[in-house]
């Protein structure tokens, strides 16, 4: 029997790459599975939905995991058990991205579990896979029966060279690329954005978002054209509406409509606010069981409830869209009071405390030796990163209780979006490993942003020569359809209530990084443009507090910082440093007390040296000279005196090199016997008079520095 012919469809990337996608081949009792392919890289998708919603369900259950073979590649994996384990935090930034594209397209109520499984199956070195992830997604949910207002896709749109690439090689994207982005879309709206600069403008951001939005209509087509060739298969399934009782709609709004907006326009703080809204629908249920009875609240409340909701949500965005008056009384471009302390924790070599409004990061730097680098390790990518930041959000930075469990993806996700921030302003060449953790200690919206800028402040409090301070700050915006309001520094009831929410990092000169969630169809580019415009005016500001507790770095190291010290040798004595199976440079270690790291770079080693002390660094520094130093006539040294023969003594002059001083240079007299001058032990300074060509054995002479006697010099004119 013949192999399995599937169905497909294709498309060419601008860069000329074909790309297929292909059904009917694999996974056929998925609702839904496609692989894409370009070249030799292969990505599988699998889409499978339940028939029947989770009872009780309040939110959408969905799941996206993106998994990379390691066999894709022709690896093993380096883990203890030689298996894909949980994913790594690359895997789930690409999964958070695509989960963020699809997630707002599934129909309003639906509560099917719901489970998208993406595996790189083949790969390619110079491809990078992540920007296709999202169409392989899509493309699984488009040939299936599961409803879903798709297709969107997603592409990375780089700079390089001054000119806009999609989806660019892995080695011209890491060489040359001063803009990436990942900007995901349907045919009609851009859904997502997400990425990393060095200091661009708003502009350029706008004009990367609309020429990667042309690349993914081409590939939102082409998903339409494969879903019409698979035929019925894709006919999307028949959702039953939740039901709805207009009734109990109407009976919410009138008792709860006024009381809502009158908390709204209290300009009250989180807390107090929650309650007052808390307390209202208690109410409401009392008024309402007083008026219908137990059992009318036992079949209606879930609805009286979410109308409830979805009253307070209409009511803040009305208010908002009237007046220009937000939930805490700032205008639109407020932000809120900020504070900053830095050097607080004496022990670290670096902190900072960044609160603004209601929300707080304490944040703490370690600069570590190369030996502390992170080792990322995917399936396409083993590197060593020598600069890791942590971001923790513990339960009672929102006044809860929750199991402390690590990290989750939200955590993952904001620790990148300030990791991407700062590294554009870190300095090319610095010896340290570098390790910002942020402890969020309270949160009121916008977390990520405060990590960004007490990051910022605690690099600088270590005296990390940093180019530029870097601040973020969280924008939303209101909409409706016609008007709009662009909000500064969000609050985290606003981040739920808004048509769009994003992030901005950057210095006074352009934009490091940003993460953009578009929940509104057809966001115009000038509504786009205005709002990242507000946004600088915001980073701005807050930079200017910054200034205010820091206005430059630190002009030196803390003293209980680890000092470094980097000298490089010629390539040849690398061996000579590190000896046979190790034992020089773990000498040198063990009697300085110091860490030593040497690396290949070219034609020279590198080698880095690390203490507490400078007295222990300069004595290693001496040794490696000493061991690594090309010894010329002329030159003078300290010597030992190794060994004693009747026509002379060798000595160790340098480690590793001996030399004869023969008996007649050690002194201007005649000795008849060595041990007159020297014995075995003795130290003794001695200066390179010659080399025999043939033994490369080096002359050496005591008495070359030893001022010759008058007789003799008087001896020496006469003649």
């Amino acid at each position: 029997m013949g192999k399995q012919i599937p169905i497909s469809t294709s498309f060419t990337l601008p860069n000329g790459r074909e790309v297929t996608i292909e059904t009917g081949k694999l996974a056929a009792q998925a609702d839904g599975s496609v692989v894409v392919k370009m070249g030799k890289t292969m990505l599988f998708a699998s889409a499978v939905s339940a028939h029947q919603p989770r009872e009780g369900q309040s939110f959408f259950p969905l799941s996206v995991d993106y998994q990379e073979k390691f066999a894709a590649a022709g690896r093993i994996p380096g883990n203890f058990f030689r298996r894909e384990a949980r994913l790594s935090d690359y895997e789930i930034l690409t999964s958070r991205l695509v989960d963020r594209a699809i997630r707002p397209l599934f129909p309003n109520g639906y509560m099917n579990d719901t489970q998208i499984i993406i595996n790189l199956i083949s790969a390619d070195k110079d491809v990078m896979p992540d920007a296709m992830v999202a169409l392989a997604a899509s493309a699984a949910l488009s040939v299936s029966d599961i409803p879903f207002a798709g297709p969107i896709s997603e592409v990375r749109v780089a700079r390089i060279n001054g000119e806009f690439e999609i989806n660019p090689d892995r080695s011209v994207l890491k060489e040359s690329a001063d803009l990436d982005l990942i900007v995901a879309a349907t045919i009609e709206n851009v859904m997502m954005v997400e990425g990393e600069a060095k200091e661009c403008s708003e502009k350029d951001i706008v004009a990367a978002i609309r020429v990667a939005h042309d690349a993914i209509k081409v590939q939102c087509q082409a998903q339409l054209d494969l879903a019409k060739k698979v035929g019925d298969k894709a006919t999307k399934r028949e959702v039953e509406p939740a039901e709805s009782k207009p009734e109990i709609d109407k009976m919410v709004k009138e008792y709860a409509e006024a009381r809502l907006l009158k908390v709204a326009e209290g300009k009250l703080e989180k807390h107090e606010r929650k309650e007052q809204f808390g307390a209202i629908r208690s109410e409401m249920k009392e008024a309402f069981t007083e008026k219908h009875g137990e059992e009318w609240i036992t079949e209606n409340y879930a609805y009286a409830k979410e109308y409830f909701y979805k009253l307070q949500k209409e009511t803040i965005r009305e208010m908002v869209m009237a007046t220009g008056v937000r939930l805490d009384g700032r205008s639109g471009k407020d932000v809120r009071h900020i504070w900053t302390e830095v050097d607080y924790l004496p022990s670290t070599h670096g902190s900072a405390i960044f609160t603004r409004g209601e929300t707080q990061a304490l944040t703490s730097l370690t600069l570590g030796t190369k030996l502390d680098k992170l080792m990322a390790d995917t399936a396409l990518d083993q590197h060593f990163d020598d600069f890791i930041l942590h971001y923790n959000f513990p339960a009672y930075s929102v006044g809860e209780t929750k199991p402390m469990r690590g990290p989750g993806r939200r955590e993952v996700g904001h620790a990148n979006l300030a990791h991407r921030s700062l590294r554009q302003v870190l300095p090319d060449e610095q010896p340290y490993t570098l390790r910002i953790v942020s402890d969020i200690l309270e949160s009121n919206g916008s977390s990520s942003m405060a990590t960004v800028c007490a990051g910022t402040l605690a690099l600088m409090d270590a005296g990390v020569p940093i180019t530029k301070p870097v601040s973020g700050i969280a924008m939303g915006l209101i909409t409706d359809g016609t008007k709009f309001e662009v909000l500064s520094d969000i609050l985290g009831d606003e981040d739920h209530l808004g048509d769009m929410d994003f992030k901005v990092t950057g210095t006074k000169d352009g934009i490091t990084a940003c993460q953009m969630d578009i929940k509104v169809d057809g966001l115009s580019y000038e509504i786009l443009k205005q709002a990242l415009m507000q946004a600088k005016e915001g980073r701005l500001h807050i930079l200017g507090k910054m200034h205010e507790v820091m206005p430059s770095v630190r002009p030196e190291l803390k003293p209980h910082v680890p000092q470094i010290v980097q000298i490089r040798i010629p390539k040849e004595f690398i061996g000579t440093v590190i000896g046979p199976g190790g034992k020089m440079i773990q000498e040198i270690q063990k009697v300085t007390e110091t860490v030593i790291v040497l690396e290949e770079d070219g034609d020279e080693g590198v080698i880095d040296i690390s203490g507490t002390g400078t007295e222990a660094i300069n004595k290693a520094v001496k040794w490696i000279k000493d061991l690594t130093a090309v010894a010329e006539v002329g030159d003078v040294y300290d010597a030992v005196v190794k060994s004693v023969v009747a026509f002379g003594a060798f000595v160790e002059f340098l480690p590793g090199k001996q030399g004869l001083v023969h008996i007649s240079e050690i002194e201007w007299r005649r000795l008849e016997k060595v041990e007159e001058v020297l014995k075995e032990g003795d130290s003794v300074k001695v200066k390179i008079i010659g080399k025999d060509p043939k033994s490369g054995k080096f002359k050496l002479s005591r008495k070359a520095l030893l001022e010759k006697p008058k007789e003799k010099a008087e001896e020496k004119s006469e003649a």
